[in-house]
């Protein structure tokens, strides 16, 4: 099996784990919540369902265009909470402790752009940089 198939499962995996605690636990996630956000209760829980329906998607073996239409989600999805993530380095920051710190805090800096082209990658919507053959 390819590279390919198995990061698209575990990054399904990663994506429903992620929904199911947004769903569960949705504390934390308002806690690093920008305050211009409006209604971030429901926010937080329609972030959760579009996790969960993006790995849904995305882990599905009949239809190649739904894989893709789930990888597009995922991707946009993790664009758009780039505002939080950016918001919870500057609340850590701040912290006289740090809160969880550089070494959290920058390396999910450059996640959040590698988990938008894994989506895409894994989900079929773009080859690069790779080529099929």
């Amino acid at each position: 099996m390819s590279a390919r198939p198995v990061l698209r499962w575990v990054l399904a995996a990663f994506y429903a784990v992620a929904g199911v605690i947004h769903l569960s636990a949705p504390e934390p996630f308002l806690e690093i919540m920008p305050s211009w956000v409006w209604q971030p209760e429901a926010v937080v829980f329609w972030t959760g369902i579009a996790e969960l329906l993006g790995a849904a998607a995305l882990a599905q073996p009949w239809s190649a265009r739904l894989r893709q239409a789930g990888a597009i989600g995922l991707a946009l999805y993790a664009a758009l909470v780039f505002p939080a993530n950016i918001n919870h380095f500057a609340l850590d920051m701040a912290r006289s402790d740090g809160g969880l710190g550089l070494g959290y805090h920058i390396p999910r800096m450059f996640a959040q752009p590698l988990l938008v082209w894994l989506a895409l990658w894994t989900g079929g919507v773009l080859d690069w940089p790779f080529r099929r053959r």
